[in-house]
């Protein structure tokens, strides 16, 4: 029976692949499965906005994960398929399922925030009006939000459905790692032939704070995660696995990495979609320092027009953004080419 519930999940990939939508009844609109799984991180995204927007904050501290989509959709796809007084197949997308789908989606995550108020000290610079400056220890009062994510993992959520011994094998099929590029199709519209980390990244574009890129790698807190967003992407399709784009989380990692394969080029190359961009920023101001040759951030190519090249990154004012930049801007420092 386990593999009937994966026939199904096939069913979404052809519909992507070929374009084929299915009516949402009752508001006469036209959506695929990638269009709903979108609208529910929209929802996501806006309840942690809301909370930001909420109250007032000197310092954001998040942490936690939230759980992946090929879980949600595999416990989605038993539950539809099994339920003992109704059970319906899951290749087209109905209002009713939509419902259904955010109800498992918010049934697995949890969001929860605290506000405190923390007395830290902080040097103030004054000057005496005579040329000198004076350093003060003062009390400074910051209010921090935290805000906590947690999840139920698909197996968990199995027990609290009580789903029996067929529906839990069927989860276990689906979530096989042989199945991973199902979910590929599914989720983002790519295959194995077509390989596009471009599809995966640009689905992710307006995602704020970085989760679930920084906790899937493995931190337990925020972190500056650019990298982190690149390998999760680069996880998705396979590229990890299959030794095409390494995990890392640091971007002197990732450049020492395609230099040794003798896989970089310098800023004058014109990318193809897809490549690693990286960049060495220009600080002026000297806090961070100048362009040192250590690279500071990292991007992936969509495309190339009319002499730009145009990126997607991840960590851009701690949001997943599109940019661009004239081929051989001087702050990109190279980029990573990827061998798929």
């Amino acid at each position: 029976m386990a593999i009937v519930v994966v026939i199904c999940v096939i069913a979404w990939v052809v519909a992507s692949c070929f374009g084929i939508f299915f009516s949402n009844e009752g508001r006469g609109d036209e959506l695929t499965m990638r269009q709903v799984v979108q609208t529910i991180n929209e929802k996501y995204q806006n309840k942690l906005d809301d909370i930001k927007a909420s109250v007032s904050y000197d310092v954001l501290e998040m942490s936690g994960s939230r759980a992946v989509w090929p879980e949600v959709l595999a416990v989605y796809a038993v539950k539809t398929t099994m339920d003992p007084e109704r059970p319906q197949e899951v290749a087209t997308m109905t209002e009713e399922k939509q419902q259904l789908l955010e109800e498992i989606f918010w049934a697995m995550n949890r969001i929860d925030y605290d506000l405190e108020d923390k007395v830290e000290k902080k040097l103030v610079e004054t000057d005496d009006g005579n040329g000198t400056i004076i350093e003060e220890e003062v009390s400074v009062t910051n209010t921090y939000l935290r805000i906590t994510v947690s999840h139920k993992t698909a197996q968990e959520m199995a027990e609290e459905y009580g789903f029996h011994q067929e529906q839990k094998e069927m989860l276990g099929e689906l979530l096989a790692d042989e199945n991973s590029v199902l979910w590929s199709s599914v989720l983002y519209g790519i295959t194995a032939s077509d390989g596009q980390i471009v599809a995966v990244a640009l689905s992710q574009v307006g995602n704020l704070g970085g989760e679930p890129y920084w906790s899937w790698y493995g931190f337990h807190s925020h972190v500056e995660w650019c990298a982190c967003f690149v390998s999760w992407c680069a996880n998705e399709c396979g590229y990890i696995e299959n030794g095409v784009i390494p995990k890392f989380a640091g971007c002197v990692t990732g450049v020492r990495w395609f230099k040794e394969r003798g896989q970089w080029a310098d800023n004058s190359m014109e990318p193809s979609p897809g490549t690693l961009i990286f960049f060495d920023w220009d600080d002026p101001s000297g806090i961070s320092g100048s362009q040192d040759g250590v690279p500071d951030h990292v991007g992936i190519v969509e495309k190339v027009e009319d002499g730009r090249v145009y990126t997607i990154e991840g960590n851009s004012g701690d949001a997943c953004r599109q940019r661009s930049y004239p081929v051989g801007y001087y702050e990109i420092m190279g980029y990573g080419v990827p061998m798929c």
